[in-house]
């Protein structure tokens, strides 16, 4: 049997395949599904569906667990790109370059979308 960690990953596996709902069916059979790494992915997929609102009000869930959690900055900075806030999405990229500067993966690829090359 798959631990929770094993379950979030593997959803996040399968929604950067673009298998989308397949992570979210994965992400609902978590015991326990407020972790900020659960959240995210959920927004993630769910944004990748199309329903960027309702991935938005994950990240809000995964960024009041842990405000320094680099990655769910990165997804609510292009989030913001896809309803047209690049200004929001600029403040994501000041606080992702205050957790880990600019050479990290996720300052990297918030920097790119903002620019009009996102990674996916």
């Amino acid at each position: 049997m798959l631990s929770d960690e094993d379950k979030t990953q593997y959803a996040y596996h399968l929604a950067k395949k673009g298998e989308y709902q397949a992570a979210l069916t994965l992400l609902d059979t978590l015991h326990n599904q407020n972790t900020k790494e659960a959240w995210n992915y959920r927004g993630y997929a769910t944004r990748k569906l199309g329903r960027t609102d309702e991935g938005m009000s994950y990240y809000q869930k995964s960024i009041a667990l842990d405000p320094n959690y680099a990655k769910v900055r990165e997804y609510l900075g292009e989030a913001w790109m896809i309803k047209g806030r690049p200004d929001l999405a600029k403040q994501q990229l000041t606080i992702i370059k205050s957790l880990c500067g600019v050479n990290c993966e996720e300052y990297r690829d918030l920097h790119a979308a903002i620019n009009g090359h996102p990674e996916s």
